[in-house]
């Protein structure tokens, strides 16, 4: 037991004589790290400097990081608020990859907010950085979801600060203290329901926007997704949507006014009693910006300012030649017939805007042609020695592909190697063409790429694959035409059109055969016939990017004048997309007309869930013996239709005796067209 104890006893006195050594050691070693206690030591770049905040003159930032060697700006992509109510948005899909050239306008992103899915569009010309939220993540609004650099050389260098966590932006670099405020906080609310739109920060430069037009006035009606103003930031001119369904109220921001990103620019009322309220509100609201509050200036020795027409003019124009101008600018300059390269730019890095071009009209005040060439010159960027220009998306694809970068030719500004060129040398994609040129008529630059298909040519698709396992057959049988033309001419100044016509005519027919009218069907694993009570008529109308089937229901119990008015409607609300489902899914026979294109004869392919469609070709005049003609001889029209059926249910005599019926109704029965 003693023995223990002068063991432990032992263990404790190295313990009380070791303690004060180690306290002193860890206070040298953070004396030794940190520079704001007199002496430090820490990574400035790739050296390491001691540094007194006595004796030497190299800052000491307790919490910065090195900067990056060319100080390259990002540009923020933040959670824009796609609507009054939102508060987080999710990313749906990015249409741009890292490394990617954008431009101001471009779609870049899709996002999913609390009303809908809407394309995000860049405000900013540059390249795709660093994708901070990906595909599939949600960010809360006003969170930075990716960076944007200016010029493509710098995107590493952003790259690197975000990583290091020293972005440096151009948000952050602005002295403006933002003051400006809204009158009328203060004003008791009306007490009807209501929502305020604000002018929305098109860029992440933005601090004011000018409303060019409202696209609606005021009390009109509006839907969510309706434009209802052009608002002209420091970056271009964009349309703004309403993402509530009511009536504008009252207009605050008038035409030709700017307001802060922020301020109230008109009221939208849910019901249109509550209007007479809200105006009476707005007059207490402003959407006039405040002058800002600029910080005190500390340096009192005078500096030699340059002008700010110099300044401006060089940033105007960018490297490639690029004019940096708002649309509007763009087409101000057009329509005074003004070189915009010329124009002295007043926006943010130079940008010229629409105000910048009514000065330079009024005063004459321009670049010479040797000044804008003496900026284009002077813009150039050569690599250092054994640097390959090349983007991170082409270096890290000829990484992936085990191409040595430096064989090849690169094609981007100032001989960068892009992501193109290593598709190109990877088989990937294909070498863009020279033009050729030659005498005559001009050159058509065909499609060469991959156009993926719109969803209705994927149901369009989908539909004749479905057809592929449908035993089907053909029968076809001329119609002599001139009877039922003369009768078109005399109901065509009524508004009845030829498509109703045929229309009522096969409904008439498939009345007297309802095998046409029906479909194959197995019910409790047994195959069968399944009749349609109803005749309605779909006929194929070719729309842009797609094929429709607008429908005619109970085209033979209608007359011809309501199956003319109805279907000009019908091929109204086709080009405008805007059928709905029962008007293009209900029908059971269908008809399609390529006459009008001159086709004479052609096979349709049979639509799933129905057992006939009609192929109706153009009309011809054709030459056949006549007893009582002088020459034995007339001429007349005839026109070739071909029937496609489902033979599992309809037979070759079944589709014989329609056309036979429907041959008889159009030369013979006019009286029930009529």
């Amino acid at each position: 037991l003693l023995s223990k104890v002068l063991h432990h006893r032992n263990i404790m006195m190295v313990a009380i004589n070791i303690v004060p050594f180690v306290t002193l050691a860890a206070f040298w070693i953070l004396i030794l790290s940190e520079p704001s206690y007199g002496f430090g030591l820490y990574n400035a770049g790739r050296k390491v400097v001691w540094t007194s905040s006595v004796l030497s003159d190299v800052p000491a930032h307790r919490y910065s990081q090195p900067s990056t060697q060319l100080n390259a700006k990002a540009i923020e992509i933040t959670m824009p608020a796609l609507s009054s109510t939102m508060k987080e948005g999710r990313i749906v899909s990015w249409l741009k990859n890292e490394g990617d050239e954008i431009e101001a306008g471009e779609a870049i992103m899709v996002v999913e907010s609390d009303k809908a899915d809407m394309d995000v569009e860049a405000f900013e010309d540059g390249y795709l950085a660093k994708i901070i939220t990906e595909e599939g993540e949600a960010a809360p609004v006003g969170e930075v979801v990716a960076l944007v650099s200016a010029l493509e050389s710098e995107i590493e260098d952003v790259i690197a600060s975000y990583e290091g966590g020293t972005v440096t932006t151009a948000e952050a670099e602005s002295a403006v203290v933002d003051t400006a405020h809204v009158a009328g906080d203060n004003t008791v609310k009306p007490d009807v329901p209501f929502s305020q739109i604000d002018m929305p920060a098109l860029s992440s430069t933005m601090k004011e926007g000018k409303v060019v037009s409202w696209l609606k006035a005021e009390g009109d009606p509006i839907s969510s997704g309706d434009a209802i103003m052009v608002v002209e930031s420091d970056k271009a001119d964009m349309d703004v949507e309403a993402f509530e369904d009511g009536f504008l109220a009252a207009i605050i921001t008038e035409e030709g006014e700017s307001g802060v990103v922020g301020a109230p620019v008109a009221l939208i009322a849910e019901e249109e009693c509550d209007i007479p309220a809200l105006k009476a509100y707005a007059t207490t609201l402003s959407g006039a910006p405040v002058t800002p509050i600029l910080p005190p200036v500390t340096n009192a020795t005078p500096q030699t300012i340059a002008p700010k027409a110099t300044q401006m003019a060089t940033s105007s124009i960018v490297s490639g030649g690029r004019v940096v101008a708002s649309p509007l600018a763009k087409k101000r300059a057009q329509e005074l017939g003004l070189d915009i390269a010329t124009i002295v730019g007043t926006g943010p890095n130079g940008r010229i805007t629409a105000g910048d071009v009514e000065a330079a009209a009024v005063s004459g005040t321009t670049l010479s042609a040797t000044e804008v060439t003496s900026t284009l010159s002077s813009q150039s960027w050569t690599p250092a020695p054994g640097v390959i220009a090349a983007t991170p998306s082409a270096r890290a694809a000829a990484k992936k592909a085990k191409i040595d970068i430096a064989t090849i030719q690169g094609s981007g500004e100032f001989g960068r190697v892009t992501i193109d060129d290593v598709k190109i040398i990877t088989g990937e994609k294909k070498p863009q063409r020279k033009s050729v040129v030659r005498a005559g008529p001009e050159v058509i630059d065909l499609p060469g790429d991959f156009v993926p298909f719109s969803g209705m040519q994927r149901a369009v698709s989908n539909n004749m694959m479905a057809t592929l396992s449908i035993p089907e057959f053909r029968v076809s049988r001329e119609i002599q035409m001139d009877k039922f033309d003369n009768l078109y001419k005399t109901l065509k100044p009524k508004g009845v059109t030829l498509s109703a016509m045929l229309a009522k005519a096969v409904a008439l027919a498939v009345e007297k055969h309802p095998i046409i009218n029906s479909s194959y069907s197995e019910q409790g694993g047994s195959p069968g016939v399944q009749y349609n009570k109803d005749i309605n008529i779909a006929m194929a109308v070719a729309i842009d990017g797609g094929l429709i089937t607008p429908t005619l229901k109970y085209a033979n119990e209608r007359s011809m004048a309501e199956l003319g008015e109805n279907w000009k409607e019908l091929v109204g609300k086709a080009k405008s997309n805007t059928l709905s489902p029962d008007e293009y899914q209900s029908g059971t026979f269908t008809i399609s007309n390529m006459g009008m294109f001159g086709v004479t004869d052609f096979g349709a392919i049979l639509p799933p869930g129905t057992g006939g469609i009609l192929a109706i070709g153009g009309t011809q005049e054709t030459i056949v013996p006549d007893s009582a003609a002088v020459l034995g001889m007339k001429k007349i029209k005839k026109m070739k239709v071909t029937l496609t059926c489902d033979h599992r249910q309809i037979y070759g005599a079944d589709a014989a005796l329609f056309l036979r019926t429907l041959a008889d109704i159009m030369e013979n029965k006019l009286e029930l067209l009529s």
